[in-house]
């Protein structure tokens, strides 16, 4: 299943914790320049972010034994 949503620049999307009022992930539309869109991530401190592919490449190396440890960089 897929939530589709249509967003402004300058508009968000937040992503809940199990309680749905703890708020765990906030997705902003910074810019659209033709095709392309820049989001910004705001999350926890201890919520790793990172883009699809290199969360691929962690999941395939084997079960990560404490996700905390998980050091997120800005995505590129």
């Amino acid at each position: 299943m897929m939530l589709v949503l249509t967003r402004k620049v300058q508009e968000s999307v937040v992503v809940g914790g199990s309680d749905q009022f703890q708020r765990i992930l906030k997705v902003k539309v910074l810019e659209i320049r033709g095709c392309r869109v820049t989001l910004g991530f705001e999350a926890d401190s201890d919520v790793p972010v990172h883009r699809w592919e290199v969360w691929e490449r962690i999941c395939s190396t084997g079960p990560i034994a404490d996700p905390t440890k998980v050091t997120a960089r800005p995505a590129t």
